[in-house]
């Protein structure tokens, strides 16, 4: 029994898929809702027309029109809100009670108070109607026919004689198991599209890492980085002054790879692969593998005196990991060397020149002992900057 709830609850699904698939949906109904209430505002505006054209009625007609103005201004009400703020899912459960109520109360004047004297199929109708352009959970759809069948019997019993009772209350006991059913049905349907999207939207996502990210090290790989240096060229902000291209490699790493073997080669380069996936997180600086030993970095500046922190934080966070290295003729660890170029955001974007500026400025670190770092740009005096001991 508690299976056949859990089933009812979750329209079959987990109760994980179901709240991962709802949560994304969910904003949907408040569309929803301000599409249905224009629907009953309008047709609740054109039936007030007839009574006051063939009736001259006045009573039904200004029923006809409240329930226009509540529908209107819930409508207006709910797109404010979808252009100011994000609206909560309890906030939208109570703003389609306030709608449902008003189309129930008005389709019971139609079918009992207007007609005590007909079967009240309009009634009927309206409550199959209704709810069928909302995905809420069943229960939720659950009370609110229960309430709109009971509002509704009551009605009927006061105002209508004895002998449409029975008929009209079974039609909308059976209007409601409609109801339930084709919403259960239709949201079932909705949510097993959703869930389809989230796995293809997660294949694709997965396909996009592979392709973009380097196995080894897992930073970004070549291809991605040609993409990002693009866009950052042409997508910074008003607030960066400098853009930063760092080109930086593992010194004498083909003497590591012969001394300890290539499956050590490979440990080296996750650990320093490591050590700029660290970088990203710590500076929200751009990290990508683009060579065998060769990394490249991309970011924004507002003062060029930060430029050295970034570097000083690389050959710290090297420094702390100590990656033994007997065939270095710097130093008995692993050590990296770094050029840096700088240039001021929009003066160029020929992207190949930048590059080709900050592997010359890595040649420079190389030619000048290893272990270190040199600061080139058009606007700057160069620098060079070493590892603490």
């Amino acid at each position: 029994m508690w299976k056949m709830l859990n089933i009812w609850r979750w329209y079959s699904f987990s109760r994980e898929q179901y709240d991962e698939c709802m949560n994304k949906i969910f904003i949907s109904n408040l569309n929803s809702l301000r599409q249905a209430n224009s629907i009953a505002a309008v047709l609740a505006g054109v039936f007030s027309l007839f009574p006051l054209i063939f009736e001259r009625d006045l009573y039904k007609t200004g029923l006809y029109l409240v329930t226009a103005l509540i529908a209107t201004l819930l409508a207006v009400f709910i797109n404010y809100k979808m252009q100011r703020e994000l609206v909560k899912n309890r906030f939208i459960y109570i703003l389609t009670t306030v709608y449902y109520a008003n189309v129930i109360l008005f389709g019971i004047f139609l079918g009992v108070w207007l007609s005590p004297d007909n079967f009240a199929v309009t009634y009927m109708c309206i409550l199959i109607g209704a709810l069928s352009l909302f995905i809420n959970p069943p229960q939720f759809n659950f009370f609110l026919t229960l309430g709109a069948i009971v509002t509704f019997s009551t009605a009927t019993i006061i105002v209508k004689p004895s002998q449409f009772w029975v008929m009209d209350i079974s039609n909308a006991m059976f209007a409601g198991f409609i109801t339930l059913f084709l919403n259960w049905q239709i949201s079932k349907l909705r949510l097993g599209l959703e869930l389809s999207a989230n796995m293809l939207e997660d294949e694709r996502n997965q396909y996009f890492d592979q392709s973009t990210i380097d196995e080894l090290t897992r930073l970004r790989n070549r291809r991605d980085f040609m993409q990002t240096f693009q866009r950052y060229l042409s997508s910074y902000r008003t607030s960066d002054d400098w853009l930063c291209i760092a080109i930086t490699d593992i010194d004498f790493f083909k003497n590591y790879n012969d001394h300890y073997g290539h499956p050590k080669g490979d440990d080296c380069l996750r650990g320093v692969g490591g050590v700029f996936n660290n970088l990203t997180d710590a500076m929200g600086v751009y990290s990508a593998r683009v060579g065998g030993e060769e990394f490249a970095l991309l970011w924004f500046e507002k003062d060029t005196s930060h430029v050295g922190d970034v570097v000083s934080y690389i050959m710290e966070k090297m420094n702390a990991i100590k990656i033994p290295h007997e065939k270095s003729k710097v130093s008995p660890y692993v050590t990296l060397s770094i050029g840096v170029y700088i240039e001021r955001c929009g003066a160029s974007t020929d992207m190949q020149t930048l590059y080709d500026l900050a592997d010359q400025s890595l040649y420079t670190a190389k030619s000048n002992g290893r272990n270190c770092a040199f600061i080139k740009g058009r606007d700057i005096e160069q620098y060079k900057i070493t590892p603490s001991p």
